[in-house]
């Protein structure tokens, strides 16, 4: 069995990298001795007929209204997807598109997909910079970075975690993202699995899981996952985050 993990409109939603993020988790998959392959899907038309896991990366304002008709032509797909536990991973603009909406600073709207809580609003200037989170569910520090002009408001009951520094999903809650069952939203760039294993990790065991397979990280892996190591350290040094700073 072949595990497919669908990279959702790269050509619009990959400002910064996030589309790799299917990369990496094809490329753990097969050091783990797994078949494994990224189909990029731009239409419902591009759609294989198994998914596995679904990377959706973040794009610029600009490409709202063009990714957001996209999105809209696999509105049945995504919502089966999120109900049967397929991982779902969205970045930025892609992370705000599923949710309630997204509201402009110039007063206009945009009507999310509703497949996770809450809304983009405007936050007074641009926040870039160094994010770090406490994730819960035993994922520990997860680092990144973090490039947005909104706020993110009505996830509190549902965050990936605290904030160790940066802004998060911003307006004082001191969090970070969203998850919904197996739905993740999150500002982290990075990609963000490239800079995190455990999360990338976490996910491939839940793709495998699906799938009935064994998912145990292969010799390449513990190589890989030194650089991310030296990476995530020293990105923790200049946030001055104590690398021991979990719950």
């Amino acid at each position: 069995m072949s595990l497919t993990i669908v990279s959702l409109l790269p050509s619009l939603q990959n400002t910064n990298g996030d589309a790799e993020n299917a990369a990496v988790l094809a490329a753990r998959a097969r050091w783990a001795g797994l078949d494994a392959r990224v189909v990029a899907v731009e239409s419902a038309a591009d759609l294989p007929e198994r998914v596995d896991a679904v990377v959706l990366g973040s794009g610029s304002d600009a490409s709202l209204d063009r990714s957001r008709a996209a999105l809209l032509g696999m509105h049945h797909e995504l919502r089966r997807w999120g109900t049967e536990g397929v991982p779902i991973l969205a970045v930025g603009t892609g992370w705000e598109l599923l949710g309630w909406g997204i509201e402009l600073a110039d007063g206009g709207t945009i009507e999310g997909l509703g497949l996770v809580a809450g809304r983009a609003v405007p936050r007074d200037g641009r926040v870039a910079g160094d994010l770090v989170v406490n994730a819960s569910g035993g994922l520990g520090l997860l680092v990144g970075f973090e490039n947005h002009a909104r706020d993110y408001v009505g996830a509190e009951g549902s965050p990936i975690g605290r904030v160790q520094a940066g802004s998060g999903n911003g307006r004082g809650s001191g969090q970070e993202g969203v998850r919904m069952g197996d739905v993740l939203g999150t500002h982290l760039h990075g990609p963000v699995l490239a800079k995190n294993p455990r999360l990338a990790d976490a996910i491939l065991a839940r793709m495998c899981e699906r799938a009935g397979l064994d998912y145990v990280p292969g010799e390449r892996t513990a190589v890989v996952d030194g650089y991310a190591e030296a990476a995530r350290a020293a990105q923790l040094r200049a946030a001055g985050v104590a690398a021991s700073a979990t719950a």
